[in-house]
């Protein structure tokens, strides 16, 4: 990522080890991407439940509230998509190295722009986890209470993901979750994932 020569880091007194060894608790970060109305905000905050519920530190970025805020000036043409995920790609880095586990839930369509967030993670030395919900796009647009793909498919919203603008799903995600699975379920393999475990998978697989 360029930035002014003019710019350098700014080394704090206090190191990422002993801000966790104080806290007791490590930061990471949890991608979860997919369809709009795939159940990404709705895994994301059980997972962040669950891990507050253990003392762990966590926080849902969720991609919808962002865009309040952080990500308000930004519309949804590629470019200003691709800076809404590097956006949140940093803020959930700010996070995890602060001891906090970044739960985010952004449709994030393309696969470079989450490749990019991974390896700024990676080369932090903070772990990534990218959490494919593969919901299929009929089920998702049955389920959307915001009425935004019916909206889209009456021309009423363009640039809308998985109607007139693409979704890359990822080629090698550290999890899937299936549309099938329970909340509890899904929320266990993501908590398993983040614990180091490989998580195991239901009858019939995770996908």
């Amino acid at each position: 990522m360029d930035c002014s020569p003019n710019v350098s880091w700014q080394d704090g007194g206090l190191s990422r080890e002993r801000r966790w060894r104080a806290l007791a608790a490590s930061g990471a970060t949890i991608w979860l991407t997919g369809l709009p109305a795939s159940g990404k905000s709705t895994i994301g905050a059980a997972v962040e439940e669950r891990l507050v519920e253990r003392r762990q530190p966590a926080y849902l970025l969720d991609g919808d509230n962002l865009r309040h805020g952080i990500c308000g000036d930004l519309g949804f043409t590629a470019p200003d998509r691709e800076t809404n995920i590097r956006r949140v790609g940093e803020l959930a880095r700010l996070f995890a190295d602060a001891g906090v586990v970044a739960v985010v839930a952004l449709v994030s369509p393309f696969e470079a722009a989450r490749r990019a967030v991974r390896d700024r993670h990676l080369e932090a030395g903070l772990p990534f986890f990218e959490v494919f919900v593969d919901t299929p796009l009929e089920l998702c647009a049955s389920r959307d209470v915001k009425g935004h793909y019916a909206r889209a498919r009456a021309g009423e919203l363009p640039g809308f993901t998985g109607v007139d603008a693409p979704y890359e799903p990822p080629s090698r995600p550290d999890l899937r979750l299936r549309s099938d699975l329970s909340l509890e379920v899904a929320v266990e393999a993501v908590l398993r994932l983040l614990a180091g475990e490989r998580p195991e998978a239901p009858k019939g697989g995770w996908g």
